[in-house]
């Protein structure tokens, strides 16, 4: 057998291409077709991720970063880091409260999403109200905000320790000079949402709050964003919506949970597409339906006037004619008489 050097075999691996492709003859170029294909790339090839979570770490110990499908990292520079106080003042308190019964509502009835769609979305506020005094404590949290723009592919958004590091072979966080005392990945998860931010709708993540007391922490959120087209009487939009499912455990080597501390959001977008709309009645069918609810109520009162007359007349009848009369009942006793037989001797 005849051997091949090292380059004739690289060369040979190139160019073999085990898919098939459409031959030359059979595709027809112009501009129009690829100012199109260029236009609909541009428009539709990038996804917008709205983060607002904060994390009870300082900011100089955590870092967060995104990796999509195809192995290509999202720096965040679009987010910023804030030092914070993790714990919430009462007026927040309430609003994550009020948050939560909403949340429960939305999961036991879905017919309500529809009422917020069309209520909430005329700008009523839902972002977490901010601190009405000056904070006196350290601040030891981190609040990590903003939004990035990713690819239309799966990913995964990493809040870890130490700051992201992109290089040739892949992505690491640099945690080498953190303590592994002051890992705390308790947070608490204000807003997340995919595509245009509109204020008024509530996504399922917002105001999660996440409280762990183990350093070694894993937080997993498995998310399917489905594309949504908003077309109501006040705003017209593209957004995201997206259902979630949560996982937590504990990393423990030894006992074989491996794994790294964090928080890790892994997303996918699905194919399909929900388009919410709002119509409104016209005049003239609204006048037609109220007057045929008005002729069907007198129709209805009608008849039930009629047989309430018919049932009473009947009843009224049978009463004169003496039917239901009782018969009279004598409280004298009669003796019978005895026949007049004629004198006897």
């Amino acid at each position: 057998m005849r051997r091949l050097s090292r380059r004739k075999a690289l060369s040979l691996v190139r160019e073999l291409d085990a898919f098939p492709k459409v031959s030359d003859s059979y595709v027809e170029t112009s501009a129009s077709g690829g100012t199109v294909s260029l236009f609909i790339f541009l428009i539709y090839s990038k996804l917008r991720i709205n983060i607002d979570i904060t994390v009870a770490m300082k900011c100089q110990h955590v870092g967060a970063d995104i990796l999509d499908l195809a192995e290509t990292m999202i720096t965040s520079s679009g987010l910023q880091y804030e030092p914070v106080i993790f714990e919430l003042t009462p007026r927040q308190r309430l609003w994550q409260r009020t948050l939560h019964l909403i949340q429960n509502r939305l999961r036991e009835e879905h017919a309500l999403q529809e009422v917020l769609y069309k209520t909430l979305l005329k700008g009523g506020p839902t972002a977490l109200p901010p601190r009405e005094d000056a904070p006196m404590e350290p601040l030891k949290a981190c609040r990590i905000h903003g939004h990035v723009y990713v690819n239309k592919v799966a990913g995964n958004l990493h809040i870890t320790v130490g700051k992201p590091i992109h290089h040739p072979q892949g992505h690491a966080h640099i945690a080498a000079f953190v303590s592994h005392e002051t890992y705390n990945f308790s947070h608490r998860i204000d807003h997340l949402s995919f595509g245009e931010e509109i204020p008024g709708i509530i996504n399922p993540l917002d105001g999660t709050e996440k409280i762990t007391y183990n350093n070694n922490q894993m937080f997993q959120y498995f998310i399917t964003v489905v594309p949504t087209r908003l077309n109501t009487y006040k705003i017209s939009a593209d957004t995201h919506q997206f259902s979630v499912t949560e996982r937590e455990r504990v990393i423990n080597h030894a006992a074989g949970s491996h794994g790294v501390s964090g928080i890790f959001v892994k997303y996918d977008t699905s194919s399909l597409m929900v388009t919410v709309s709002e119509q409104h009645m016209p005049l003239w069918q609204f006048l037609v339906r109220l007057c045929g609810i008005i002729g069907g109520i007198f129709s209805t009162t009608g008849m039930l006037h009629g047989l309430v007359g018919f049932c009473f007349d009947a009843i009224c009848c049978r009463l004169k004619l003496g039917v239901y009369r009782p018969r009279e009942v004598s409280l004298y006793h009669t003796t019978p008489l005895l026949a007049d037989n004629g004198p006897q001797d």
